[in-house]
């Protein structure tokens, strides 16, 4: 018993009321998915990708896919009886050429499409670099230097490549097209295939006689110091370009750029997220508890802050406009955050510790009053034995 047809809307996944072009897009997925090229001896990618092209070849076709809506895969039976399709089915009057030339081009590396040849002006690749920085200068933007070895066109020949007096000459390979069109059989064809042409990069020129100066390259090297201005507010693993500073461009095309990596040096006080900066600032208890002036430091330098009296540790205080500036406006700066530490001394002198008992008694410190009170009861249990001792040695 022959197995049922599927639905062809269902085979390619789209709705009866999709149009040409998400009819087209389904395909084209499920073409590249299954193609026997892509699945070589799989005979059930082979068979979903037959069922695919099946159901494109009907509903890319207005006349045919009016007459499935109306009479389903009963409006094919019979007639179509093996003219060259799958299983029996008619291809004959569908389209595939386009599909298929973007299909090959993303399986071969660039489908044929009757494009211009590559070997027109084209700018240079990019050139990238790292710098490092420490955090107040990515805050406030700097000048750097780096030392860098460019290309630059060769005087001798003037970037050509050939011997002074001589001149390339059309590539014989690609006859100056820069591309090689290569044909192979495919499952629907001939298929052309279209790569740079490999004698001359694309350019479409060959060199008879290299200009001894730059061994044909058509390039001099040199160490030149290039100066990087470092805006104001930029942040970790952010890039500054500087145009024209990179690779020389191909067949007089312009330079590329040079893209330098910014790296910022961690800060031993400072932490920042985005505009903003966050750090710690301790305070002794008695100003806690008393209120008084601190000082914080800032990029800006120390600013004098006013503690309120009874503040708690962990207080956050804001320091408004003392943040980083913003890449987009260096006027506008970001927020300053601190959070107020309460610190414990660790080491107190005789006077300190007896100050600190004294505050705990006026401050009305329940447990301290216990110890203190057991310490006392027991002064006054020594001192009544003491007495009775020395009534019995009377």
């Amino acid at each position: 018993m022959a197995e049922a047809k599927r639905d062809y809307y269902e085979v390619l996944g789209i709705g009866r009321d999709a149009d040409d072009a998400a009819i087209k897009k389904a395909y084209r997925v499920l073409a590249k998915k299954y193609h026997p090229d892509m699945n070589p001896g799989d005979k059930e990618a082979e068979k979903k990708f037959k069922e695919a092209s099946e159901a494109y070849a009907v509903l890319s076709d207005p006349e045919k896919r009016r007459q499935y809506d109306q009479f389903g895969h009963a409006a094919f039976e019979g007639g179509a009886g093996g003219a060259g399709g799958f299983g029996g089915f008619d291809f004959n009057g569908a389209d595939f050429s386009d599909i298929f030339g973007d299909i090959f081009g993303d399986l071969f590396g660039g489908g044929h499409r009757g494009g211009r040849a590559n070997n027109g002006p084209m700018k240079g690749a990019n050139i990238r670099k790292s710098i490092r920085i420490t955090f107040e200068e990515a805050v406030f933007g700097c000048e750097k230097e780096l030392d860098l070895i460019l290309k630059d066109p060769c005087e001798d020949c003037n970037g050509t490549g050939a011997k002074p007096g001589t001149s390339p000459e059309t590539c014989s390979k690609c006859g100056g097209r820069g591309q090689i069109v290569y044909t192979s059989q495919s499952f629907f064809g001939t298929v052309q295939n279209v790569q740079t042409c490999p004698a001359c990069g694309g350019s479409g020129k060959a060199i008879k006689e290299k200009c001894p100066k730059c061994s044909g390259t058509g390039y001099t090297s040199s160490r030149k110091r290039i100066k990087v201005s470092i805006p104001a507010g930029i942040d970790n693993g952010q890039s500054v370009r500087i145009r024209d500073k990179g690779e020389p461009g191909l067949n007089g095309g312009p330079r590329g750029d040079l893209l330098v990596e910014v790296n910022v040096s961690r800060h031993p006080v400072f932490q920042r997220q985005d505009v903003h900066i966050f750090s710690t600032v301790p305070i002794s208890f008695a100003v806690a508890a008393l209120g008084g002036d601190v000082r914080i430091p800032t990029v800006d330098g120390d600013v004098i802050y006013t503690v309120k009296a009874g503040t708690k540790t962990d207080t956050k205080v804001r320091l408004k406009g003392k943040g980083v500036p913003s890449l987009r406006n260096s006027q506008v700066r970001g927020d300053h955050y601190v959070t107020l530490v309460i610190q414990t001394p660790e080491r107190l002198s005789a006077e300190a510790k007896e100050a600190l008992r004294r505050f705990d008694e006026l401050t009305g410190n329940t447990l301290n009053q216990n110890i203190g009170g057991g310490e006392k009861e027991k002064k006054k249990k020594k001192g009544f034995m003491e007495k009775v001792k020395e009534a019995f040695e009377e």
